[in-house]
């Protein structure tokens, strides 16, 4: 994170970059802003494999950071000051490596979350029926698997861990807290191409998550809407039923 008097040297060009060793692939990102002042992002990948993503801002940012009553969460994680002429930092609160830590979630955001994963369902069904993969597969593996799915298991795991593990970035390291038995029910949810492999893999999924909500409401006193998956399950099994429709009809 460079907090800079002037980012034009490092955001007009990216000569400084190569400076640091040989460029593989970068990725620019012109940023927002902050405190009503522009920060920009620099993404680097070096051949010999430091990777290193750069945060540029003006230095009236951090100083609007010293006086802020807790640190933003890309510094909450966890810093160490490299360079500070003006020695702005040494007023920096020190932190409490939270960020990213799921907190509980109260009954109505677990509701919500159960409702968003069976709305989702009925998306994954009609578009496997029309045979259109694409849509069936942003459906099942990007809303439901890594945005639903993977925070009831993050909660789930939550309890285990009093609500102070930090889970990776999209699942990463689930495998590693999950229960053993429960890592190749996650595995059943993955699928190829094929429409009825992905109509099994949706009903895996669906079978996962009851187990896990289920899980998770009685751990926190909070009640599953047990008619609400009846009634989307017998919806889904009856799409499954009919004759499939080409695509665009």
């Amino acid at each position: 994170m460079l907090y800079v008097s002037d980012t034009r040297p490092f955001t007009e060009s990216d000569a400084w970059l190569s400076d640091l060793g040989s460029l593989l692939v970068q990725f620019r990102d012109e940023g927002d802003n902050k405190y009503g002042m522009h920060q920009y992002a620099r993404l680097v990948l070096y051949e010999e494999g430091t990777k290193i993503d750069f945060t540029i801002a003006p230095v009236d940012t951090l100083r609007k950071i010293v006086d802020e009553p807790t640190l933003p969460e890309g510094l909450d994680i966890g810093y160490r000051v490299l360079v500070d002429r003006e020695r702005l930092t040494d007023r920096l609160k020190p932190p409490t490596y939270m960020a990213h830590v799921p907190r509980k979630p109260t009954e109505e955001e677990f509701r919500s979350l159960v409702e968003e994963f069976w709305w989702e369902t009925t998306y994954v069904a009609k578009n496997l029926w029309r045979g259109d993969l694409f849509g069936a597969k942003y459906s099942l593996d990007s809303v439901i698997k890594f945005d639903v799915l993977r925070k009831i298991l993050e909660w789930y795991i939550e309890i285990d861990h009093n609500w102070s593990l930090k889970p990776g970035n999209v699942g990463r390291g689930l495998k590693t807290f999950l229960k053993p038995e429960i890592w190749p029910e996650v595995e059943s949810t993955f699928a190829g191409a094929s429409i009825e492999e992905n109509w099994r893999a949706l009903f895996n999924t669906m079978d996962l998550f009851r187990e896990i909500a289920n899980s998770v409401a009685a751990n926190l006193g909070y009640e599953y809407p047990r008619e609400l998956d009846d009634r989307v399950k017998r919806y889904l099994l009856k799409i499954r039923s009919l004759e499939n429709r080409a695509p665009g009809d």
